[in-house]
């Protein structure tokens, strides 16, 4: 989640947290999920089949609690490529972000980029303001076994209600022209959905800089 705890019409119930009272984003039904998004067994199955997909051996360690997206998402796309760092902890720890065991106001995609380049050598790239055209030329290469994503969108584009959320990406089924979300959070878990409902959702402000995809090669 990144500034999930703003004021809004998609915020619900206000929880402890931390010693701190915060809003917790609306629910989003089993229902809208069903509706918004792909979740076919048989479509699932050929998209973990995919090259990157298979990588995360067709599980995926849930986030803690619900500003952990970003740290989760790290910690299962390391794991992916075999690096040390495979617990949310591990990802945070020395960076200096989450300490409290939550992460205040979420992480935007810059401050996931620092998370991520501390922990690893690899090369870390913060992709925004990305044209359609730009933005599926990434999906394509994300059957890359070389490269790994992680979306950072808005749930209330896809759902009709939540937040910014950050997940990786599992990859792209050409033939149906459908990404493929390995989401975080156990209660969506993953799913498909177009290139367009999901680009939608990745051009939108967070503060007053555009969501967009992190790139770790």
């Amino acid at each position: 989640m990144r500034r999930g705890f703003l004021v809004g019409a998609a915020f619900g119930l206000a929880v402890l947290l931390g010693g701190a009272y915060v809003l917790q984003p609306a629910e989003v039904s089993p229902a809208a999920i069903r509706a918004s998004v792909e979740q076919s067994p048989d479509l699932l199955n050929r998209a973990w089949g995919l090259p990157v997909a298979s990588s995360y051996g067709r599980t995926l360690t849930w986030q803690a609690n619900g500003s952990f997206c970003g740290p989760a998402s790290i910690a299962n796309l390391f794991r992916s490529i075999g690096e040390e760092e495979t617990s949310e902890a591990t990802v945070l720890d020395g960076t200096g972000w989450c300490r409290l065991g939550f992460c205040w106001m979420g992480l935007t995609l810059d401050e996931l980029a620092e998370v991520a380049s501390a922990q690893t050598d690899r090369h870390v790239t913060v992709l925004r303001d990305l044209t359609p055209e730009e933005f599926r030329r990434h999906l394509r290469a994300s059957n890359d076994p070389g490269k790994r994503y992680i979306v950072n969108f808005s749930r209330e584009a896809i759902f009709g209600a939540g937040v910014g959320h950050h997940s990786p990406i599992g990859g792209y089924l050409k033939a149906e022209d459908l990404v493929f979300v390995l989401d975080v959070n156990e209660r969506f878990k993953p799913w498909l959905v177009s290139p367009e409902k999901l680009y939608s959702a990745v051009n939108t402000l967070d503060g007053d800089r555009k969501r967009g995809l992190l790139l770790i090669e």
